[in-house]
């Protein structure tokens, strides 16, 4: 029987009673980051990086929760896990699984650029590594991230000088940290929407170092919006809530973006290609970092992936 297998409710170690990222509620969770859709509810114990903490109790509740840190082992039913740097977002982790002289690896999501708040990734050497796919196709190669930070306060500059706000649209978790941190605040001042305020402040408790962001006020007068940066996310896109920043332009972070056209789809004035994912070299990068005879690949292009692993490499490589 293999380590890990895949069922409905997600990866499921036999020999130690545990999902990684679960789908649904089980006795006990471990999980690679607090993003929701790798940390649902309902489950009756946690596992997780400590840095996650914080998100993991704002969004879940009263859960029971155990933290490690990178590299730290622990034992669930005699079998090994820890913790290793995924780069992915604040607290997120690759969980490597050992037992009987099998090591598995599962990435979760991840990126290999330092985002200097995410940690950088470290490949973990195993016999099985279970990778993302998200952006598994040549055509994903992203420029390094200051070039793109450096085009969002151009993009903000530009927006000041005729009067506009500047809207822009970045995961709750994840880029509003990298984006926040990034902005020139002598440009203007900075706002977000309550979601962003609530992840923001809840990893201010074991990160200090970021940014204080300032809510939007219902009765602020519009005309104070002019010029400034407000960091939302995806949900109010297309919303009246935006009417209040008239006139403004809206941008859109991510990866997605590579593809010409697709920041238009989301109804968005300026696309910038700014992902918490690896790219097609990362991710080819990230999988022969492991020295895995085996990897089975989950989500996005994985035909394509797989294929050019089996065909490139001679490595055993599934879909998921």
């Amino acid at each position: 029987m293999s380590l890990l297998t895949v069922s409905k409710k997600g990866i499921y170690c036999a020999a130690g009673d545990f999902y990684i990222d679960p789908a649904s509620g089980v006795e006990r969770a471990v999980l690679t980051h607090a993003h929701s859709d790798h940390a649902r509810v309902g489950s009756k114990a946690y596992l997780a990086h400590h840095l996650s903490a914080p998100v993991l109790r704002h969004r879940l509740g009263g859960i029971s929760l155990q933290t490690v840190g990178y590299g730290e082992k622990t034992y669930l039913n005699g079998v090994e896990v820890s913790l290793h740097p995924a780069g992915h977002v604040i607290g997120s982790a690759q969980i490597r699984v050992a037992h009987r002289g099998e090591v598995w690896v599962v990435s979760g999501d991840y990126k290999l650029e330092n985002d200097g708040l995410s940690g950088a990734f470290e490949p973990v050497p195993c016999d099985v590594f279970v990778s993302e796919c998200t952006f598994g196709l040549p055509v994903y190669r992203w420029e390094p991230q200051e070039q793109l930070y450096e085009q969002v306060n151009a993009w903000w500059r530009e927006n000041r000088a005729h009067g506009r706000c500047s809207v822009l649209v970045a995961y709750s978790l994840g880029k509003a940290q990298r984006i926040s941190a990034a902005l020139d605040r002598n440009i203007g001042p900075v706002y977000a929407h309550t979601a962003t305020i609530h992840v923001q402040e809840a990893l201010r408790a074991v990160l200090p170092e970021l940014p204080m962001l300032e809510r939007v006020d219902p009765l602020r007068p519009r005309t104070d919006f002019a010029g400034s940066m407000v960091l939302v996310p995806q949900n109010v896109v297309g919303s009246s809530w935006l009417k209040r920043f008239e006139p403004y332009e809206l941008g859109v972070c991510s990866g997605w973006c590579q593809v010409r056209g697709q920041f238009h789809r989301q109804q968005a004035d300026r696309g910038f290609v700014l992902s918490d994912h690896a790219d097609w070299p990362g991710l080819l990068s990230a999988i022969r970092g492991t020295d895995a005879s085996t990897v089975y690949l989950t989500h996005g292009s994985t035909a394509v992936m797989a294929r050019y692993l089996r065909e490139v490499y001679g490595l055993d490589a599934r879909e998921v």
